[in-house]
């Protein structure tokens, strides 16, 4: 199988997955893992504009983490995770979304800088 894309995490991820229990982290990796390997809609979506949603629900609870696409390289495109939420309503807070976004434009304004 070809992997489709690299993942990045930001520091807002790389926090909110060293706060999980180890067993609920170890299925977010898991899932993750197989997204970059396969097409399945309940893994990893489209939510809103340039942001997507790697979903877990492990153990009851529903576990997201936001990410956006660089394909600015040649080689490789990465998804980069911004930060992830223990989902407690159908509805993703519009908040969250907004806050990927900034994190998003922050994200190419520095890469751009470089």
């Amino acid at each position: 199988m070809t992997e489709k894309f690299q993942v990045q995490f930001l520091e807002d991820a790389a926090e909110f997955l060293d706060k999980l229990d180890e067993k609920a982290r170890e299925k977010i990796y898991y899932n993750i893992q197989k997204a970059r390997f396969s097409d399945e809609k309940e893994l990893f979506k489209k939510l809103k504009g340039e942001i997507w949603e790697f979903i877990t629900l492990y153990n009851k609870t529903h576990y997201r983490l936001f990410a956006f696409w660089d394909k600015t390289a040649i080689t490789k495109t990465v998804v980069i995770s911004t930060h992830g939420i223990i989902k407690k309503t159908d509805k993703t807070p519009p908040g969250e979304i907004e806050k990927a976004e900034n994190l998003r434009k922050l994200y190419f304004e520095h890469k751009n800088q470089v």
